[in-house]
């Protein structure tokens, strides 16, 4: 089992920045990727970033270049650095992870949320 605590949301201006993280608890060599999402009011979760086991990392093309992921794998947290925001970034951030359950299966679990709202 993988846990997820996401933490760094709040209030910001437009043009500002935020820096997210997602702390990973339990069995943590088991994840194969850690990955940001998004929903903001009345839209559907999207994909922002995610970052491989391996390092490889993909982005939204809505947030390529103002938004990026890294992890830090001796505190076992995955970053969301966030700048340039703009208001449609407001939204509700998830941390999610893909993890091994054994050796055939892999499991998805969701951190709680952690709300960004920027201001125009």
């Amino acid at each position: 089992q993988v846990q997820l605590v996401e933490s760094g949301g709040g209030l910001v201006q437009a043009g500002g920045s935020l820096r997210l993280s997602c702390a990973a608890s339990g069995n943590i060599f088991s994840i194969n990727a850690l990955s940001w999402y998004r929903q903001a009011p009345g839209k559907q979760r999207e994909l922002v970033a995610r970052i491989t086991a391996g390092g490889t990392t993909n982005y939204a093309d809505s947030i390529k270049g103002r938004l990026s992921i890294s992890r830090n794998d001796a505190r076992n947290t995955v970053y969301l650095q966030m700048n340039s925001l703009k208001p449609e970034d407001t939204a509700a951030y998830y941390c999610n992870a893909v993890y091994w359950k054994d050796s055939y299966t892999t499991r998805e679990v969701w951190g709680q949320g952690t709300r960004v709202t920027v201001s125009s």
